[in-house]
């Protein structure tokens, strides 16, 4: 087993190369959006753009570009992207709405008298332009890296 021929492994180098500069992107997006600097973005789930959709379409369409639109790699990785992408907009976004509503309403029923409870995490989701976002530069980013190393 060689694992430095991992290093060498387009189709990861293109998912992670997508991943890591979508997550970056979310501190400059969210700038635009709010005004305001905050560099936690770079750590978070949620916001613009998906980095999990940027993740697993950038592996996608690297497979694509490296093996064929016609395997059957590719396909898996169509049907996989179809199931990140969604649960990224769909069940995670609820998740992250239900958090915000259950924060609310111990807000209203406490008064601030909880010092020491967490509150949920709010921002776990995307909003569909967010992961169509993340679904767009993980094309773009596994394409820029397929010309690239050509």
């Amino acid at each position: 087993m060689n694992l430095v021929g991992i290093l060498h492994n387009d189709v990861l180098l293109s998912a992670l190369v997508a991943w890591l500069t979508a997550q970056g992107l979310k501190v400059p997006m969210e700038y635009l959006r709010s005004r305001r600097w905050q560099w936690a973005m770079a750590f978070v789930a949620g916001g613009m753009p998906s980095s999990h959709s940027a993740l697993i379409v950038g592996a996608t369409q690297a497979i694509g570009l490296h093996v064929g639109y016609d395997s059957p790699l590719f396909a898996f990785g169509i049907v996989v992207s179809m199931i990140v992408t969604y649960d990224a907009a769909g069940v995670r976004r609820q998740a992250g709405k239900h958090a915000e509503r259950i924060n609310i309403l111990f807000d209203e029923l406490m008064r601030g008298q909880m010092p020491d409870e967490k509150e949920l995490r709010e921002v776990l989701g995307h909003t569909p332009l967010e992961v169509a976002g993340g679904v767009l530069w993980g094309i773009v980013v596994a394409t820029l890296m397929w010309m690239v190393g050509r």
